[in-house]
């Protein structure tokens, strides 16, 4: 972990003096880590690229801005964070609610090319989608962030503007709801 932080500060002070290649090198790192947890808060392949643009143009916008205070990708993240949320309250405000029926048309469908493996793959990852979608956006980030950014909860706290407890609190009370969804799905499974 600390190799990734020191590599990524070489990278970001190259950038910084106007490294292309360095700046690159920044993009390629995280592109796939900001398209996959905006896909994962939005819930929307279409909302998730638009997301990665504007989040990697931020980036490169206020790269020089970045002091090293805090890791480079808790930085980066604080800023996906800070435009998914923008978008998820823009996109519940203009429709009233979100809307999670959309669900993942081009999810990848894994490393088999079997048919079937391909289609169990892909409906198990619209479940997933369809599950977290159903969380409060509060307690969607803290997993977003947490299972899939592999983030601690005072990392989590500081990328919110939270106290770690509140991260717990979140976090806990989300895989709570999950389970029930999971139990839900899985009985409905089971009866059809």
């Amino acid at each position: 972990m600390k190799e990734r932080v020191d590599e990524d500060w070489a990278l970001v002070s190259a950038a910084q003096e106007g490294s292309g290649s360095a700046w690159a090198a920044l993009v390629a790192r995280y592109e796939s880590r900001i398209y996959n947890q905006a896909l994962r808060l939005t819930g929307n392949p279409s909302d998730a690229v638009d997301l990665v643009q504007e989040v990697l143009l931020g980036v490169y916008r206020n790269l020089k801005r970045f002091r090293g205070d805090a890791k480079f990708s808790t930085w980066v993240f604080r800023i996906v964070h800070n435009k998914s949320v923008d978008l998820l309250r823009r996109s519940a405000h203009a429709t009233g609610a979100s809307d999670s029926e959309d669900i993942i048309a081009s999810l990848p469908a894994g490393e088999s090319c079997e048919p079937d493996a391909q289609l169990t793959s892909t409906q198990r990852n619209a479940r997933i989608q369809a599950m977290l979608a159903a969380l409060p956006v509060e307690q969607r980030l803290v997993v977003e962030l947490k299972v899939f950014q592999s983030l601690t909860f005072e990392e989590i706290a500081e990328l919110q503007g939270i106290s770690d407890n509140t991260a717990k609190t979140r976090f806990y009370s989300a895989l709570k709801r999950l389970q029930k969804l999971i139990s839900v799905s899985e009985e409905d499974h089971e009866l059809s």
